[in-house]
């Protein structure tokens, strides 16, 4: 306890102080569990762990030094041995109270570091008083965990405040929207079709991958993830991951993206590599009823027609091959226009007895069934992709 002179001892045995009273006060003494105040009074103030701050465990020795100032709350003036009991977050509640209540009348912005994860939302604190914000109110989006924020410091306005319900309610969300919609105007403002940009993977489902272009989300679809074939965004996409793409459409606030850049396009030089007569092998990369689809190089798939994978008559190709067998073909028909190519195995065996012109023909009549067919499922095909 400080030395006092005898003036200041008679003035403090004079002075009164009375419940609900702020009072300034130097420390002392200070542990971890308590703090003790000369606030000018003929007994010393005391402040316990509690009545500093709801951070459950904290050691006070960490947060204030002997010779701090301190504005504090009067709880009791006597607490049974002579000490007079204080409160420094009750004043901070107040004073947060306070600061929230402007900050709604006026609609303005607070900033705050979450305090808690709860099962429906996030508390954090202004001043020691508790600002809840609602699941649905902390993003533009849907987050089921929201643990990523628990010591952060975050923007949000006061929605409602009603202290005597202990119903304080903050929204961090409109403000997320409001810099989305502006982020939004000043992309369109600039961006254009054919744009190459770098976006960030939002969102990944059966049939594409939804991306952030910053202001604005895209949608690659399954179809032009590659100029291969992808059965599968979910192994080759995640949320977080940077995508290069480029925009294939915009249509009013719907982009459309690809990644087929036309440099990496295997059709360019495919006449060169593929033409009629050649002698190929690939991977069977899906079957239908007519026929097998051969998978050359990525990109490039070639028909093998289910007449021409044997002299012998097959049902179906699946009778004969499988998915993911390497096969053996020739080219009989090579249409760069429309990006088809038709193979035959029968062609490749050799000719029977007087019977080469014939061969010849029945496989140029074939490359003709094979287009048939293909043109005639090809819109099934299409929209089972899609």
């Amino acid at each position: 306890m400080s030395e006092l002179t005898f003036e200041q001892m008679l003035e403090e045995s004079c002075k009164t102080i009375h419940n609900g009273e702020v009072v300034e006060g130097t420390v002392i003494a200070v542990k971890p569990e308590e703090i003790i105040l000369n606030i000018g009074y003929k007994a010393d103030g005391i402040v316990t762990r509690n009545e500093y701050s709801n951070t459950p465990n904290i050691d006070l020795t960490t947060v204030v030094n002997i010779g701090d100032k301190m504005d504090t709350k009067v709880i009791k003036v006597n607490d049974g041995d002579g000490q007079v009991l204080l409160s420094y977050k009750r004043l901070a509640f107040d004073k947060g109270n306070k600061r929230i209540e402007e900050a709604f009348e006026n609609k303005e912005v607070l900033k705050a570091e979450v305090a808690q994860v709860l099962d429906g939302g996030l508390s954090v604190l202004v001043e020691e008083s508790r600002v809840f914000i609602p699941a649905s109110l902390v993003s533009d989006g849907y987050e089921k965990d929201l643990s990523k924020y628990l010591g952060q410091e975050i923007e949000f306005v006061i929605t409602e405040f009603n202290p005597r319900k202990r119903r304080i309610i903050g929204d961090r969300k409109q403000l997320l929207m409001a810099e989305r919609e502006k982020l939004q105007k000043e992309l369109f403002e600039h961006l254009k079709v054919g744009d190459v940009i770098t976006g960030v993977v939002k969102n990944v489902t059966d049939f594409g991958v939804f991306i952030d272009l910053g202001g604005a989300d895209g949608l690659l679809h399954i179809s032009e993830m590659s100029w291969g074939r992808v059965e599968n965004p979910r192994k080759v996409y995640k949320p977080g991951q940077e995508v290069k793409v480029f925009v294939k459409e915009i249509n009013g606030t719907k982009i459309a993206l690809s990644r087929k850049f036309e440099d990496e396009n295997p059709w360019v030089d495919a006449e060169s590599k593929f033409h009629v007569g050649k002698e190929v092998t690939g991977k069977v990369a899906r079957m239908t009823d007519f026929g097998a689809f051969i998978e050359l190089e990525e990109g490039i798939d070639a028909l093998l027609h289910v007449s021409q994978i044997s002299r012998d008559h097959i049902d179906k190709p699946s009778n004969i091959l499988s998915v993911g067998q390497e096969v053996t073909a020739k080219i009989v028909d090579f249409d760069l226009d429309n990006k088809k190519i038709s193979l035959s195995m029968k062609a490749l065996l050799p000719d029977e007895p007087a019977a080469d012109a014939e061969s010849a023909d029945a496989a140029a009549d074939t490359a003709e069934e094979a287009k048939a067919d293909d043109a005639a499922n090809e819109a099934t095909e299409d929209s089972t992709e899609e």
